[in-house]
C-alpha cells in the first residue's frame, strides 16, 4: 500500500474522498469516499503522507477527532513556494488557480486572507469559501507540482523546503489547539499595576491620564500625546524640530515633556495591544490560542492573524505561567544567523568559529578583532544586513581579509538584488522579482500585499522602496534569514517528531524566529531540552549537509516566561 494518499474532506458532512498515490504522484487505486474523515486516516498507516489542499482546512478537524497526522504535504503552500522559485510571487496560489492554470482557464483570484474576529477564537479555523476543484483536478496539480520540483534549480533541497514548510503547517495547527497557558488573573493584577484604575465609558486608565496631563503641563498647553502630529507640533512651539516621536529620537531631547511622555508611549502601547479588551478577546480557558501563519513573510518567517503572539511585551509575560506540576522550557538559537550564514557561504574560518557551541562573537572577535568582541558583532551583523558605511565599512574591510566567503556570498546576493534578478535561500525559497522602475529609473520591487504580510516580530524586508540600493540591502539579509527561517522549520518538525516518538506529554505552544516554547511536566523538562538541543543539530545536518556548524540554544526551564529573560 502507498504511503502517500491524497484526501479531500466533503464540502458538507463528515466524508472525505482518498485515493492512494504511485511515486509519481498520480493515483495507484481509484478514489473511494470514506462517510468519516478522521476513522478514514485513523485506518491508514501512521507513517503515511496525507496529501490535501491546505492543512487548515483539514487538519483542525482530525485534532479535534483526537488524531494526529504525522507527515503531510500541502497543496496551496506548495504552490506559494513553486511560484516564487518561478519568479511569479504573488499570483494565485490557491488549488482552484493552479488547476486552471494547468488548463489555460482563466485564473480564480484568491480569497482574501479571513480577518480574526475578536472574542471568538473558535472561528478561526472555519471554512472560507473557496473556488471548487475537483477532485481529480487536486491530483493533477499535485502531479505538475512533482514534475515542477524536479525541475527548480535544486530538486532535492526545494522538495525538502516543500516537506518542512509542510511540518509547519501542522506544527502552527496543534500549537493553536494547544494554546499558551496565561493567566487572567495575574494579567488582570498586571494592568492595574501598570495602568491603574480603569474609568467608565472605556476612557484612558487613570495612569495614562495623569501623564498626558503632565505632558501637557510641560508644554503649558493641552497636547494629545497618542496623536504624533500634535506632539509634534507642541515641539516645534517650543522651538525643538522633530522627525518623529519614536522613543530614541525623544530620548536625546532636553525637555520637561519628553520623560511623561515616552512613559505614556510605553504604557499606552500595553493598553491598547494588550490590554484589557485584548484579554477578553483573545484568552479563553486559560490558554492564548493565536492562528500562526507559517511562511507568513517572503523571507519564512512566521506571522499570526490577530492577537500580537509574535510582539508579547516582556512585562506581560509574566501573565504566561505553566500548569500546576508542568513548566515551560524556553529555548533560544544562539547567533543564528551568523551560524547560517558560515553554513551557507562554506566559508572555512566561519565555519570553524562557529563549530563551537559557546558565543560566536567572541571566537569571531579573538580570530580577527584583537579581542574586540562590540567589533566582531557589529561586522558580521553589518555584513548581513547591510551596514557598510563609516566604521561599519571598516569593519567589513577586516571581515572580508579573514572571511572572504562568507562576505562575497552575502555581497553576491546583494549585488543580484540591485540588479534584479532572483535570490534564493540555501533550500531555495525566493525572493520577489523586481518589477517596473522606481524613482530612481531602476528596478523597483512589489508593494506588500496579501500574500507578503509584515511580520509582527519586526522584520520588514523595504522590498518595496522602488530602488536598487535597497532591494539589494534586501536580497543581502534575505539569503541569510530566509535559510535560517528554512532551518527552524526543520528544527521545529525534528522537535515534534522527537516528543512524540518518546511518548512525551510535552505540547509546543510558541514559536517565532529564533525561539520555541515547549509546555510539559516538570519531570520532563530535562529531556525536553535534550530534544530542542538534538533538533538544531539535526535541522543543521538535514538543511546544510555535513558542516562543522553548530546551532545550540540558550534553554532555561521555568514556571513564568517572563524569568527566561
Amino acid at each position: 500500500m502507498s504511503e502517500r494518499w491524497a484526501l479531500a474532506p466533503e464540502p458538507e458532512g463528515e466524508g472525505a474522498v482518498l485515493a492512494p498515490l504511485g511515486p509519481d504522484g498520480t493515483p495507484a487505486a481509484e478514489p473511494r469516499r470514506e462517510p468519516d474523515l478522521a476513522a478514514a486516516v485513523r485506518a491508514r498507516p501512521e507513517v503515511a503522507r496525507w496529501v490535501w489542499r491546505s492543512t487548515a482546512e483539514v487538519y483542525p478537524r482530525l485534532l479535534a477527532a483526537g488524531v494526529r497526522v504525522e507527515r503531510c504535504y500541502d497543496i496551496e503552500d506548495a504552490e506559494q513556494l513553486l511560484l516564487g522559485h518561478e519568479g511569479r510571487l504573488g499570483e494565485p496560489r490557491s488549488a482552484a488557480a493552479a488547476w486552471a492554470r494547468l488548463h489555460n482557464a482563466p485564473v480564480p483570484p484568491d480569497p482574501p486572507q479571513r480577518t480574526a474576529e475578536p472574542g471568538s477564537q473558535d472561528s478561526l479555523f472555519e471554512p472560507r469559501p473557496v473556488a471548487s476543484v475537483p477532485f481529480e483536478g487536486l491530483l493533477a496539480v499535485y502531479a505538475e507540482q512533482q514534475r515542477r520540483h524536479d525541475r527548480a534549480e535544486h530538486p532535492g533541497r526545494m522538495r525538502l523546503l516543500t516537506a518542512a514548510e509542510s511540518a509547519g503547517m501542522l506544527v502552527a495547527a496543534e500549537m493553536h489547539r494547544s494554546g499558551l497557558p496565561w493567566r487572567a488573573d495575574v494579567h488582570r493584577e498586571l494592568l492595574h499595576e501598570l495602568l491603574g484604575e480603569r474609568y467608565a465609558g472605556g476612557g484612558e486608565p487613570r495612569r495614562l491620564a495623569e501623564l498626558a496631563d503632565e505632558v501637557s503641563a510641560a508644554f503649558g498647553r493641552r497636547v494629545r500625546p497618542d496623536l504624533p502630529a500634535d506632539v509634534v507640533k507642541a515641539f516645534a512651539q517650543a522651538g525643538i524640530r522633530l522627525r518623529s516621536t519614536r522613543r530614541w529620537e525623544l530620548a536625546e531631547i532636553d525637555h520637561p515633556a519628553v520623560e511623561p511622555l515616552i512613559a505614556y508611549k510605553k504604557l499606552y502601547r500595553i493598553w491598547t495591544a494588550h490590554g484589557w479588551s485584548w484579554l477578553a478577546d483573545w484568552v479563553r480557558d486559560g490558554r492564548f490560542r493565536p492562528e500562526y501563519l507559517p511562511g507568513g513573510t517572503v523571507s519564512g518567517r512566521w506571522t499570526t492573524n490577530g492577537g500580537g503572539a509574535l510582539q508579547i511585551p516582556k512585562v506581560i509575560r509574566r501573565a504566561v505561567v505553566a500548569d500546576e506540576g508542568w513548566r515551560l522550557v524556553v529555548a533560544d538559537a544562539d547567533q543564528m544567523e551568523p551560524r547560517v550564514l558560515a553554513a551557507i557561504s562554506r566559508d572555512p574560518g566561519l565555519m570553524e568559529v562557529a563549530g563551537h557551541p559557546d558565543d560566536l562573537y567572541t571566537r569571531l572577535s579573538d580570530r580577527a578583532f584583537s579581542g574586540d568582541r562590540d567589533h566582531a558583532k557589529i561586522a558580521l551583523l553589518g555584513a548581513i544586513y547591510g551596514q557598510t558605511s563609516g566604521d561599519g565599512l571598516k569593519n567589513l574591510a577586516a571581515l572580508r581579509r579573514r572571511f572572504p566567503r562568507a562576505v562575497a556570498y552575502v555581497d553576491e546576493a546583494a549585488k543580484a538584488g540591485e540588479e534584479g534578478r532572483l535570490v534564493r535561500t540555501w533550500l531555495g525559497r525566493t525572493s520577489p522579482r523586481a518589477v517596473g522602475a522606481g524613482d530612481d529609473g531602476e528596478a523597483g520591487l512589489p508593494q506588500e500585499g496579501p500574500e507578503q504580510p509584515v511580520a509582527e516580530d519586526g522584520f520588514t524586508p523595504g522590498y518595496a522602496s522602488g530602488n536598487a540600493r535597497a532591494r539589494g540591502r534586501f536580497t543581502r539579509n534575505f539569503v541569510v534569514q530566509g535559510s535560517a527561517a528554512d532551518w527552524a522549520l526543520l528544527m521545529l518538525a525534528a522537535l515534534r517528531r522527537s516528543l512524540s516518538d518518546a511518548g512525551m506529554r510535552a505540547e509546543l505552544v510558541f514559536f517565532q524566529h529564533d525561539e520555541v516554547i515547549v509546555h510539559c511536566p516538570a519531570e520532563e523538562a530535562a529531556a525536553v531540552t535534550e530534544a530542542i538541543r538534538a533538533a538544531g543539530d539535526e535541522a543543521g545536518r538535514i538543511a546544510f549537509g555535513a558542516t562543522p556548524v553548530r546551532f545550540p540554544f540558550t534553554t532555561a526551564t521555568v514556571e513564568r516566561y517572563a524569568d527566561a529573560k
